[in-house]
């Protein structure tokens, strides 16, 4: 096991050096920052004293090695866009994208494991039918078309729920919550819901497929002769062996849903991380798109090993091969 874990822990550093290596370098070819923070009045000197205050001056492999080690220390340098630590920046934006992304994970963890168990136990009923069917639009619709249709339906038309912004938020030490307030629930719903379709109907769909195979299995056909009771079998047997590739693919897709909540926070304006990054691109802002994606490298490599810790603990054969090898 210790083995096994220092393995993964060294493949997890070589990707995010190599993340590292391709974000730093496609930089470059976005723009000069230069351009937008000075002026028209801009002198040659002037450019120069800022590109040498920048470290822009600076070989590119000098430039990646202090970014690295300034990165490993939290520090990821002066926004060109706010003149503020890009580490103070991320850290008061990044409640909103948390909240968002737990809210979201919650509910297509909870819904997408209970209505996969109640398609494939009722495969054959009406409402596990139109279930599947509705299912089709969390799949097929992209996420920025869920989001304006909640938006004219919910918004536009009902008038029940903001199309746009965080509400009323209150601090908590350093954390800016809008649990605590009504409008910041209400402007959680539609963004939550936007976020954690296509996650929902992904795992609802895999959790049907995999149970629908376990329980045509024999250990189930035995279980079934045995007088076992279908609660026990469903849910003590049956799901426990589905949870397996399931916990693989929930991970994974955890991870999606801070990186693509750029979509659902530009299309309502959620004042978070994504937000942010779509900003710093306009204004070349290179620190804070460095700082976004190794933030998100990391966030993913380290979400890939607790499910690869996970999924080695729960599978047996996975333990019998490591001690063979």
């Amino acid at each position: 096991m210790f083995a096994y874990i220092v393995r993964r822990m060294l493949q997890s550093v070589i990707v995010l050096l190599v993340v590292g290596l391709v974000a730093f370098s496609m930089f470059r070819f976005v723009g000069d920052p230069i351009d937008n923070m000075l002026g028209q009045e801009r002198t040659q000197a002037d450019i120069d004293r800022l590109r040498a205050e920048l470290g822009l001056d600076q070989p590119f492999p000098v430039q990646y090695y202090k970014f690295l080690k300034n990165a490993v220390q939290g520090n990821f340098g002066v926004s060109y866009r706010q003149g503020r630590p890009v580490s103070t920046i991320i850290a008061e934006r990044a409640p909103a994208t948390l909240e968002l992304a737990f809210v979201s994970g919650f509910l297509a963890i909870t819904m997408g494991i209970a209505l996969g168990v109640f398609t494939a136990i009722r495969r054959q009923g009406i409402a596990a039918n139109l279930i599947m069917t509705v299912s089709l639009i969390g799949v097929s619709l992209p996420t920025f078309l869920i989001g304006i249709l909640l938006i004219y339906i919910f918004s536009v038309e009902l008038d029940l729920l903001p199309s746009f912004g965080r509400g009323e938020t209150v601090m908590i030490g350093n954390w800016s919550t809008g649990f605590l307030t009504a409008s910041g629930l209400k402007a959680l719903i539609l963004p939550a819901i936007t976020l954690g379709l296509y996650q929902m109907t992904l795992i609802m769909r895999l959790v049907r497929s995999e149970m629908l195979e376990v329980l045509r299995a024999d250990y189930v056909r035995f279980a079934r002769a045995r007088g076992l009771s279908d609660r026990v079998i469903n849910f003590r047997h049956a799901l426990k062996n589905t949870m397996v590739p399931v916990i693989t693919i929930t991970g994974l897709q955890l991870g999606s849903i801070i990186a693509f909540a750029i979509i659902t926070e530009t299309v309502f304006q959620w004042p978070g991380v994504g937000l942010l990054f779509i900003n710093a691109i306009q204004f070349v802002d290179i620190p804070v798109m460095a700082a976004y994606l190794m933030l998100i490298s990391v966030m993913f490599v380290s979400i890939n090993l607790i499910v690869d810790l996970l999924y080695y603990a729960i599978d047996p054969r996975l333990r019998v091969d490591a001690r063979a090898t």
